[in-house]
């Protein structure tokens, strides 16, 4: 069982998912996150881009952590 400090968290910054789970670059590749925003954290970029960031979360987790 995965413990919720594992997770990947919208508070996060797109810059320390990519260095923590690179499998999820092509992820934010494909919505079309810059590299400008790196920085930010995932939730003020989804909001920039109207992107619910739990769908975001929950993709990024799939993806680095090999979820069905």
């Amino acid at each position: 069982m995965m413990r919720f400090d594992e997770l990947i968290r919208a508070g996060m910054t797109i810059r320390e998912v990519k260095l923590d789970y690179p499998d999820t670059i092509p992820v934010f590749e494909r919505l079309g996150f810059r590299e400008t925003c790196d920085d930010c954290s995932i939730e003020s970029v989804c909001r920039k881009y109207g992107i619910p960031s739990e769908d975001v979360v929950a993709e990024l987790n799939r993806v680095a952590f090999k979820l069905a």
